[in-house]
């Protein structure tokens, strides 16, 4: 893939000062699930039942309500919720994300379906028409991609099955198509991301990007932040090459085999998602470099990465925060009792660095 050009685009830095609200819910949240540990964690890692807590909204925040929506209230706990994963469960973050949803629906004694679309959009599409036709009275979908969702939104507004999407966005109209997203702000995260780049590179040098998977608002979000912060705040740092990694840890390694072929005195790198930033890895080991070489900044927050940071080959990690099961199920609950929802319910997230991801550890999935 060619390489890009010099970016110009600048933005005003956006610092949120977050604190624990209700985004219409009325929670004070400390919410937790437990997590699953990745197939390559030691067995003796600590589990952790660190939750999700809800940003602050702006001012322009929208609300959602079942008598707007459409539909009548009914008792989550006698429903049956139907989950739609979007892809295989090798990745750290769709594990402690399925775990979560998982270990809410036990917790409340509330009746679970659930599928895996093995990041196949189409079998995704499927599996949500499945999931309604085994009688799902409600929806939580992590969606593969943000587009083409047109099928799964006219059989539910039929039924008026509230849905509510997590961690990613579908291109549709909140509260006629879908109820709410929960979800990270990944321009944000992309920002931050920035951030630890031009620390760690004294903001100087060439930088790679590893783009996550095309179609989805996460991958275009994480790199506009990234672009953006870069072009405001270091003009010396110049993006010379981006590409696909697919938010996968093989392809991860493979373009960045093929990267330091055509670039090898790279500054740095950035993953959209920790697996593609451990692929990363992979390869400047295999090519003789050591730890430090190139600087690498991730978004995830995985146990691996974390521990990259420990043994020096990743120099930090903003957290992207994979259990949704407590806050999903506490909106939908508000919700069919027909209580007002936030329409965009904006998870915190913390980061990983060298002085604090040793002691931290034990919090990564």
């Amino acid at each position: 893939m060619k390489p890009t050009v010099r970016l110009r685009r600048k933005t005003d830095r956006r610092k949120s000062t977050h604190t624990l609200l209700t985004a219409g819910l009325c929670l004070s949240l400390a919410l937790a699930a437990g997590c699953a540990k990745s197939e390559d964690d030691p067995s003796d890692a600590k589990d952790t039942n660190a939750g999700q807590e809800v940003a602050e909204p702006s001012g322009d925040q929208k609300m959602c309500d079942i008598e707007t929506f459409g539909g009548k209230k009914l008792d989550l706990k006698g429903a049956t919720v139907g989950f739609s994963q979007s892809e295989k469960e090798a990745n750290p973050f769709r594990i402690a994300e399925t775990a979560s949803i998982k270990a809410e629906a036990k917790e409340r004694g509330i009746k679970l379906l659930t599928a895996n679309a093995q990041s196949q959009f189409s079998k995704q599409i499927s599996d949500v028409q499945d999931l309604i036709t085994k009688g799902a009275d409600v929806l939580v979908i992590a969606p593969l991609n943000s587009d083409g969702w047109g099928p799964v939104l006219r059989t539910a507004a039929q039924k008026k099955i509230p849905i509510v999407t997590i961690d990613r966005k579908i291109n549709a109209t909140a509260c006629e198509d879908y109820v709410a997203f929960i979800g990270s702000d990944f321009v944000e995260q992309g920002r931050r991301a920035a951030d630890q780049m031009i620390e760690a590179t004294g903001g100087k040098g060439e930088v790679a990007i590893l783009l996550g998977a095309p179609g989805n608002n996460v991958t275009t979000e994480r790199t506009k932040g990234f672009k953006d912060r870069i072009a405001e705040k270091a003009p010396d740092l110049e993006v010379v090459f981006e590409q696909t990694g697919e938010f996968a840890r093989e392809k991860g390694q493979s373009v960045t085999e093929n990267l330091i072929q055509s670039n090898p005195d790279i500054t740095g790198i950035y993953a959209e998602n920790d697996e593609m930033g451990l692929g990363a890895v992979n390869a400047l080991k295999s090519a003789g470099k050591k730890a430090g070489d190139v600087q690498i900044v991730t978004i995830d927050g995985t146990r691996n990465a974390v521990q990259g940071i420990v043994d020096g080959w990743i120099y930090g990690v903003v957290e992207s925060n994979p259990r949704f099961g407590p806050l999903a199920f506490q909106t939908l609950d508000s919700f069919t009792k027909g209580e007002e929802v936030g329409q965009d319910i904006v998870i915190k997230d913390t980061e990983y660095s060298e002085e604090n991801a040793k002691s931290e550890l034990g919090k990564a999935y």
